[in-house]
Order: structure tokens, then C-alpha cells, then sequence
């Protein structure tokens, strides 16, 4: 059996177990979403997301470098070196260890001075809101100290953990919201206590299961300048592509609440909840196909490199369109569906989320990963973050004159767009990725299939009226006309090929065959 086709099955099987995880995850959290906006209110939604957002500005110092460690342990996992890669561990721990410390120290100066003397929430909440606060500071330092053992888990691809565990988690998080029904105490500061508490749970498991099966997972104190000054240069030049991100969703959030209020920090949420779940589909294939592209650097084959990068966005654009589409075109009746009284504003929320989803994500996130894959990243980010800087200041002028919040989300998917291109443009010099290899098997392939699977649906929104039967015939006419032209326009002949002979080895298919 080839390398590349031993590779082909690692990722279907990973990807398999991602979506078997997924699954189950975003049935539970969709579900939990509902009883918490009706258990909270719309008032203390709002501020669980906005404040939570203020410590979430905090992962820019911290974001950075977790994606240095998961560069560094995939890169030297590709090269094969178990020395190396103990080191590299050791020193992601000691890292995160120093970082903690950083966010903690940062956090309780400046975020609880900024959250109660600058935000817009109301007085009788504020005691509530400071708890919401110091809770979520500490889950948050739970999570970066697990990225080490989470790095490690992707890089040796045993996705089937990250599974098992996620059963766990949001088993407990059911728990948490039938507690939380039943509590006697306020239930905001309730439900910030007991997210801590399952998070310190998750954290334990992760590193049980890393100590157990990976030998590089032990830490012992190790102090080498060299790992330590690649890691930290890494981190150093992808804090200005994470302060841009940052910057433009959780700082254009705080300016949400600054110039509307906590009613749309909660419309937002609501919004970003959905985004999320279905951003799952697409970043649980990518997260078994991006340890395979910085191998791919790593041992110097860039021409599989290349393949994986244009496979992995164009199959991650089917996978947003399969879901997206219906949801964008009846937006309004699922958010009724699911919540009964959605917030205002949350319906053009997650309208304009979703579609730069597309560009900040689905069509990138391939890009960003060899870009990571090389290590030498300083000109890129530069760059990246002068243009992506943009959408922070254009979106406080807009509020500052009078303009409607989800215009923030329009300058969001204008700035992406053009990123795109600078990102293609910087990569042909990073990795040699031909500007027209991505065009012709990517975008040429994606943009028409869209145009179509927008297409057809539509003409049932227009011409049958709002209800139960005008939503159910779009998504099943959405869901086949995209599988349909995803099939005939988005794939070659050789994927053609490959799915055919996949579809073959599903059980219920065989059966039907034999019986024939």
C-alpha cells in the first residue's frame, strides 16, 4: 500500500470519528442553547457572551503561541526525531505554564478595571457579570494549559480520543443545564461555576490519555535556547495575525455593547453559537488533513503539499455549502424553530457570519497551515495583519455614525475577501503554491457550484410563502442540489473515482449490492 493512499484512509477514518464526535456535540449543544437563553434571559445571555468575550481578547496573547506548539510537536513528529520532540513538548508546557501567569496578571488589572468602568451593563448585574468574569478567567487558563496534550493528540491523528472525550464533556454540560433549572442560586453565577468545574474534568482526562499513550508526553524541566527561540519567534510574528482576529470579532463585540447594548451582545451569540456548530463540519475534516500538510513540508514534498492545500479548501467549501444554504435562506423559521423568540438583530447576524465564514475559514484555513508549516512567517503576518486591522476602526466609524451593527459584519467580509488574494499572492513565494493551481481547482470549482446551489432553492423562497412546508422543501431540495453539483462541476475525475469506490465499503450499500 502507497504513503499517499495509507495517508487518503487515515484522513477518511479521522474524519469520520471527528463527525461521529461532532454529531453528538452540536445535537447536545443546540439543544443546551435553548434552555440556557430561556433559563438566563435575553439580559444575562447577553452578558455570559460579552464579558466572556473580554477574556476571550485575552487568547491573543495566548493563541499564538498555542498554534507554535502544535506547528513545532506536528512538525518534528513528520521528521521522525522523539528526542527533538520531547524537548518541544517540555517547552509548550513551560510556555503555557508562563503564559497562564501572564493572562491572570493581565486579566485582573485591565479586564476587571474595563469591565466595570467601561462596559454597558446594568448596575443590580454587575456582581454577577464580575463572577461570570473570574470564572471564565480560569477556564480559560485550564484550556491553554491542555494545548500541549491536544496538539499532540492531532499530530499523532488519534482523532477517535478527542471523541470519546467530547461525549464526556457535553454529557456533563447536559447536567449542567438541568442543574441549572433547578438551582436556587443566581443562575448566571451558577452556570459560570459549573463550566469551570468541567473544564478542570476535560483537562485532567486530556492529559491521562497523553501520559498513557504518548511517550513525548511526560514533561520533565528541559531549558533549551534554540527550541525555546523558534517557539517564541513563531508566537512573536503570529500575535499580529491573532490581535487582528481578535480585534475583529471579540473587540467589534465590545463595541457592539458600547454603542447597543447587551440585547445585541445576546443577538450575536446567538448567532456565533450556530457559526460555530457548523463550522464544525468543516474543521473536522481540516483537523485530519492539516497534520498531513505540515508533514508534507516537512519531509519536503510539496507537490502533495500543494494537492492537500487545494483539496482540503475546496472540500471544506462543499461541506459549508451543504449545510449553509438552507440555513441562510431560512434563516428567520429556524431561529423560530429553535429559540421561539430569537433576539432582535440575530436573523442578519447569522446571515453575514456565515458568509465570511467562508472567507476567514473555509477558504483560508488550508492556506494558514502551510503558511505555519514553513515557520518562517514574519513578512506574511505583517502584511496580512496591516490589511486585516482594517475591519476594528472602519467598524467603530460606522457606529460612531449612526450605521446598524451588522454593517460591521459587511466590512468583516469585504477585508477577508481581499485577504484571500494577499494570502495567495504571499504563499506563491512561501511554498511555491501556484496562484492558478489554487484558482483552477479551488475557486473555479467552488464559486459556480454556489451560484447553482443558491440558485435553485431560491425560486422556492420566492414563490411559496413563509411556512413548515416552504422550509422543509428547501432544505431537501438544497441538500440534493448541492450533493448533485458538488459531484458534476466541484470534482475530477480521479475524486469522482475515489468516492465511488468509498461509497462501495459503506454496509448498508454492500447489502444492497449482494442482494442484487
Amino acid at each position: 500500500m502507497s504513503d499517499t493512499s495509507a495517508n487518503n484512509k487515515r484522513i477518511a477514518k479521522n474524519t469520520l470519528m471527528l463527525y461521529v464526535r461532532m454529531l453528538f456535540t452540536m445535537a447536545v449543544s443546540l439543544f443546551t442553547s435553548r434552555v440556557i437563553l430561556n433559563t438566563l434571559g435575553v439580559e444575562d445571555y447577553g452578558i455570559q457572551n460579552v464579558v466572556g468575550g473580554v477574556v476571550a481578547m485575552f487568547s491573543v496573547l495566548s493563541g499564538s503561541m498555542s498554534s507554535s506548539i502544535s506547528r513545532f510537536i506536528t512538525f518534528e513528529l513528520g521528521r521522525g526525531e522523539i528526542h527533538r520532540l520531547k524537548t518541544v513538548f517540555s517547552t509548550g508546557v513551560n510556555i503555557q505554564l508562563g503564559m497562564s501567569l501572564l493572562v491572570i496578571v493581565v486579566a485582573e488589572a485591565a479586564g476587571v478595571w474595563f469591565l466595570n468602568c467601561k462596559m454597558n451593563i446594568p448596575a443590580e448585574r454587575m456582581v454577577a457579570a464580575n463572577w461570570v468574569f473570574q470564572c471564565s478567567i480560569l477556564t480559560f487558563v485550564l484550556n491553554l494549559l491542555s494545548v500541549p496534550y491536544n496538539a499532540s493528540i492531532i499530530a499523532h491523528e488519534k482523532m477517535s480520543a478527542f471523541a470519546y472525550i467530547s461525549v464526556i464533556e457535553v454529557t456533563l454540560k447536559l447536567i449542567i443545564v438541568y442543574m441549572l433549572t433547578v438551582s436556587p442560586f443566581d443562575r448566571l453565577i451558577t452556570y459560570s461555576v459549573l463550566l469551570l468545574c468541567v473544564g478542570a474534568l476535560i483537562r485532567f482526562i486530556y492529559g491521562y490519555y497523553c501520559k498513557r499513550h504518548f511517550e513525548e508526553c511526560t514533561y520533565h524541566f528541559v531549558y533549551d535556547k534554540a527550541v525555546l527561540k523558534s517557539m517564541t519567534s513563531f508566537a512573536g510574528w503570529n500575535f499580529l495575525g491573532n490581535g487582528a482576529y481578535m480585534l475583529n470579532t471579540q473587540g467589534v463585540n465590545i463595541l457592539m455593547n458600547m454603542y447597543f447594548g447587551v440585547a445585541v451582545n445576546a443577538a450575536r451569540g446567538v448567532a456565533t453559537q450556530v457559526d460555530a456548530a457548523l463550522k464544525q463540519f468543516v474543521n473536522n475534516f481540516t483537523t485530519a488533513v492539516n497534520p498531513q500538510i505540515t508533514k508534507s513540508y516537512a519531509q519536503g514534498d510539496l507537490e502533495s503539499m500543494h494537492k492537500l492545500v487545494c483539496r482540503s479548501a475546496k472540500f471544506s467549501a462543499f461541506l459549508m455549502m451543504f449545510f449553509a444554504v438552507p440555513i441562510i435562506l431560512e434563516t428567520d423559521t429556524i431561529l423560530t424553530l429553535w429559540l421561539k423568540n430569537p433576539p432582535a438583530y440575530a436573523s442578519i447576524f447569522l446571515k453575514w457570519i456565515i458568509i465570511s465564514s467562508f472567507m476567514d475559514t473555509v477558504l483560508a484555513n488550508s492556506l494558514v497551515t502551510s503558511m505555519f508549516a514553513t515557520g518562517n512567517i514574519k513578512r506574511y503576518q505583517i502584511i496580512v495583519t496591516t490589511v486585516g486591522c482594517l475591519v476594528f476602526p472602519l467598524s467603530w466609524l460606522a457606529f460612531y455614525l449612526g450605521f446598524e451593527p451588522q454593517v460591521g459584519y459587511i466590512l468583516y467580509f469585504i477585508i477577508y475577501s481581499i485577504l484571500l488574494f494577499v494570502r495567495l499572492y504571499l504563499l506563491r513565494d512561501m511554498v511555491k503554491l501556484p496562484i492558478m493551481m489554487y484558482a483552477r481547482e479551488v475557486l473555479f470549482k467552488v464559486l459556480p457550484t454556489m451560484a447553482i446551489c443558491f440558485a435553485v432553492p431560491s425560486l422556492l423562497l420566492i414563490t411559496m410563502g413563509e411556512g413548515l412546508l416552504r422550509f422543509a422543501l428547501i432544505v431537501v431540495s438544497s441538500m440534493i442540489v448541492t450533493s448533485f453539483t458538488t459531484y458534476s462541476i466541484g470534482l475530477d475525475e480521479g475524486e469522482k473515482k475515489y468516492l465511488i469506490e468509498l461509497s462501495k465499503k459503506i454496509p448498508i450499500i454492500h447489502s444492497l449490492k449482494n442482494k442484487r
